[in-house]
């Protein structure tokens, strides 16, 4: 596993008084949405803040859509992030993104990975998704699941997301990790912190940010604040 980075980088204004960090997770079903949120959810309170969460997956036995709110700061009123107010959004599938993008505050970051496998009906992305996807957001991380398949383990998909997730939110390293270790499936640990590690360093090399310690690995990255 590599060794872990040192360094946590937070949004701007993300250690304002009374500031509520919001994260919008999407995808279908099977894709480890809810277990995703579990962690930032217990993430969050291991580091002794206050946290909620909402979440929809009535059709997640079917690849319908899934998706679960968190929300995180000294104190937080409700758990459902409003039209416009999130901060990152997450999603394990494009169209669920660009459905979803609407709740994405102005200049809000968007995690995504890039598969190969549309849902639903869908027989093909259409064209022009990644550059739609681009326009909408301040800052976008893509993480090419193709390349990335010969390095994690399948199943880890959502903690090599989370992993990205860590590097925008005002969260110590060490809260993901236990809270990794605590509620992945058993025997599965190892491969999940690993792939947590690999998305952090993705994602500190796409924004830019410590290029000593994250060295250039297959994502992408776009501007438009």
């Amino acid at each position: 596993m590599p060794e872990p980075l040192k360094t946590d980088a937070a949004p701007h204004g993300a250690d304002e008084p009374g500031r509520v960090f919001n994260v919008l997770m999407v995808g279908v079903g099977g894709q480890g949405i809810i277990l995703a949120s579990d962690i930032l959810a217990e993430a969050a309170m291991l580091a002794g803040l206050d946290a909620k969460k909402s979440e929809v997956h009535g059709m997640s036995q079917r690849g319908g859509p899934v998706f679960s709110h968190v929300r995180f700061g000294a104190e937080v009123h409700s758990p459902v992030i409003g039209m416009g107010e999130a901060d990152v959004l997450y999603s394990l599938e494009r169209m669920e993104l660009l459905r979803w993008a609407p709740w994405a505050r102005p200049g809000a970051t968007a995690i995504y990975a890039d598969t190969d496998l549309p849902p639903g009906a869908l027989t093909a992305y259409p064209p022009g998704l990644d550059d739609e996807i681009a326009a909408r957001f301040g800052q976008v991380v893509r993480f090419d699941m193709r390349e990335l398949r010969s390095r994690i383990n399948p199943k880890a998909k959502n903690t090599v997301l989370l992993g990205a997730v860590s590097v925008l939110t005002p969260l110590p390293l060490d809260a993901y990790v236990r809270a990794i270790t605590a509620l992945v499936p058993a025997g599965t640990a190892d491969a999940n912190l690993a792939g947590f590690e690999v998305g952090r360093r993705i994602a500190l090399a796409a924004l830019g940010r410590d290029a000593e310690e994250a060295p250039h690995e297959p994502a992408a990255v776009a501007g438009q604040e």
